[in-house]
């Protein structure tokens, strides 16, 4: 199973739930004895990430109130501790930085899934005879 630690982790602390590897480039400050999947297949990296986003006609007035209040929130001492808590990062940036996070990650996850039907296919063209 893979799951975000923000909802896994209180499971992994009461001894419910035992990880067997994190998917980040490195591991983890709260889990520090748990290798990366990375360690074993290399260049192997898959985060969770969400962001905010707002209707695409949306004024650019509003688009850039929205923006400058949220950059600010992870300032505050309560969000800090409770990103500190979860081991989540705030990513405070532009409208502009959001999109580009979201092209890049359609690209990689794009290949990951043309690989895999390309592979998909071979399987069933093996199984076929051909």
């Amino acid at each position: 199973m893979f799951d975000a630690l923000s909802s896994s982790i209180k499971h992994i602390r009461a001894g419910r739930l035992q990880p067997l590897a994190v998917t980040t480039t490195t591991r983890l400050e709260v889990l520090p004895n748990i290798p990366t999947v990375g360690e074993f297949v290399p260049g192997y990296e898959a985060v969770v990430w969400q962001g905010i986003g707002a209707p695409k006609n949306t004024p650019s007035e509003t688009v850039d109130k929205l923006n400058k209040e949220i950059n600010t929130a992870p300032a505050d001492p309560k969000m800090k501790a409770r990103f500190a808590d979860l081991e989540s990062k705030a990513l405070p940036g532009s409208p502009a930085d959001f999109g580009k996070l979201i092209a890049d990650e359609t690209e990689k996850w794009a290949k990951v899934i043309r690989a895999a039907n390309r592979c998909r296919r071979l399987r069933l063209s093996d199984r076929s005879g051909r």
